[in-house]
């Protein structure tokens, strides 16, 4: 991988997404996004103030990825 291969990827999923952003790449809604922040469960993210939270889509991948089995026994079993 190129210097620039490696700088554009870190830029992509170092990028903050607004909350639309993020539903639309979880395939998910903003309600379930706001649900998650105040019940726990959720994605990480980033409070820039009190009116605008972030994600950046590196922390959405690992969510996703923590969340990801091969077989219903795996499920269970957490």
């Amino acid at each position: 991988m190129t210097k620039r291969e490696i700088a554009d990827q870190s830029e992509y999923l170092d990028r903050l997404l607004n909350e639309h952003e993020a539903a639309e790449f979880l395939s998910y809604t903003t309600r379930a996004l706001q649900n998650w922040r105040v019940r726990g469960g959720g994605p990480k993210y980033i409070k820039v103030s009190a009116r605008s939270i972030r994600y950046r889509r590196r922390d959405l991948i690992a969510w996703v990825e923590e969340r990801t089995y091969s077989n219903s026994s795996q499920a269970a079993s957490v």
